[in-house]
């Protein structure tokens, strides 16, 4: 522990294709998931593609999501990009259930 050990967790380039209409409920739920908007694109035919980098653990129910919010019509792609350190409040709930978990396994 004197080494102030972090946590690391990997970024993604996420590519989300989606009609012109749902831009700001994609972005919306982009910010929730702790992504950072890059930019969004026109591609035409009424479509924008946004840009973001998201933490990879953000996106286990994105597809779900995404279908849900745009009626089946949104679209994504993504490719790793970096690590990058978990943000404290995480890390610190990562911890805790991590030590709980150990905690329970010495019991059994």
């Amino acid at each position: 522990m004197d080494a102030n050990p972090v946590l690391l967790e990997p970024i993604v380039n996420l590519k989300v294709t989606i009609p012109d209409t749902y831009t700001g409920d994609v972005m919306g739920d982009l910010n929730k998931r702790r992504g950072i908007v890059l930019g969004m694109n026109p591609i035409g035919n009424g479509k924008t593609v946004v840009e973001a980098r998201v933490p990879q653990s953000e996106l286990f129910d994105y597809c779900t999501v995404l279908r849900s919010m745009t009626g089946g019509r949104g679209d994504y792609a993504y490719s790793f990009d970096s690590y990058e350190q978990v943000p404290a409040e995480v890390q610190a709930k990562e911890v805790a259930a991590r030590q709980a978990a150990l905690e329970e396994g010495a019991e059994d």
